[in-house]
């Protein structure tokens, strides 16, 4: 296996030290919307809204990364990115590699090697047709290129530390469930580097929700997994993190932990899913790059469950079980 192949490759210019994100934030707000991995789900972007409308005070919304993936249509990135770039977002290695002309990176993913060569050419492939779209509309992808690769929010006095991939690379992969396994003490230094009491990212494409103390507190991760696509076996819901100083008035909140005065949860975002396979099919159809690595799982969701996300002081919220079963029968 080819470890500087297109895909695998973690480009220099991704990588940045934990302690960048002790700073002053950017934003501050009472109730955060994190949306990562939207992957040009156009119902999942209509949902999120919705979602956001339910909630009696203003949300404020970051997409931090890849909410580009499966719109290779004109209309589709047009509105994706419009819409995407009227709130806060970082770029992910989509939105990076959809902006640069040098393709030696291919997706960007910075794949490990679980991942098969097969998986990782099809995700080139994705990326180069995705890129032709990209450059019929320039004026979006020159908004795209200077995105920033994080961003630090404040909500209710606490430090949310807001990234793509880990606190070390916009693709790493140290918040991939078998990663956050392997990797606790190196999570406590990336919290305590970056003054952060909650780190939100995305990337991996499979959620993970994870406590763990310091000497300055309680802290926690979420990774969302992905807010276009299901995340969880015989579920066709995505997933966002909600950080607020309010409990979360949604059904569908899946778990979640507090800390302090401060609510972290992760919620489902019940898109409309016959719309969206059509959407999807129109773009990639049987036999093609998209639908060979990613039908299945739109259909089906992946091998992953709760269950297995959740580490630390992270817990399933008590209607959850009876929202999964309504998820089951959409």
């Amino acid at each position: 296996m080819d470890d500087t192949a297109p895909g695998r490759v973690c480009p220099l210019h991704y990588r940045y030290q934990p302690s960048a994100l002790a700073r002053e934030p950017e934003v501050h707000a009472d109730t955060l919307y994190v949306i990562g991995g939207l992957y040009g789900n156009i119902p999942a972007l209509d949902a999120v809204q919705q979602l956001a409308q339910a909630e009696s005070s203003a949300v404020t919304q970051i997409y931090n990364g890849d909410f580009n993936w499966f719109n290779k249509d004109t209309g589709g990135f047009r509105r994706i990115n419009e819409t995407v770039l009227a709130h806060h977002a970082l770029r992910g290695n989509v939105e990076t590699e959809l902006a640069a002309d040098d393709d030696t990176a291919g997706c960007g993913c910075g794949y490990p090697d679980s991942v098969s060569d097969a998986e990782v050419g099809r995700s080139n492939d994705i990326l180069m047709q995705l890129r032709v779209a990209a450059k019929a509309i320039p004026e979006l992808r020159k908004r795209l290129a200077i995105l920033p690769m994080h961003m630090v929010a404040d909500v209710g006095g606490m430090r949310i530390a807001i990234v793509h991939g880990d606190c070390e690379s916009l693709a790493g992969w140290q918040y991939d469930v078998s990663g956050r396994a392997d990797n606790a003490d190196r999570l406590r230094q990336h919290f305590s580097d970056s003054n952060a009491r909650v780190i939100a990212s995305s990337h991996t494409c499979l959620p993970v929700a994870s406590t763990v103390a310091i000497p300055s507190g309680t802290c926690a991760l979420l990774n969302n997994g992905a807010a276009g696509m299901p995340n969880f076996a015989g579920t066709r819901y995505g997933v966002l993190t909600r950080v607020a100083t309010t409990p979360s008035p949604h059904v569908g909140t899946l778990y979640g932990t507090r800390i302090d005065e401060i609510y972290i949860d992760a919620v489902a975002i019940h898109y409309d899913h016959e719309r969206w396979q059509r959407e999807f099919l129109a773009n990639w159809p049987v036999g093609s790059a998209g639908h060979l690595s990613y039908f299945s799982r739109i259909v089906h969701g992946p091998r992953h469950t709760p269950e297995a996300a959740l580490f630390g002081d992270v817990r399933m919220h008590h209607d959850n079980r009876q929202m999964k079963n309504k998820a089951r029968g959409h």
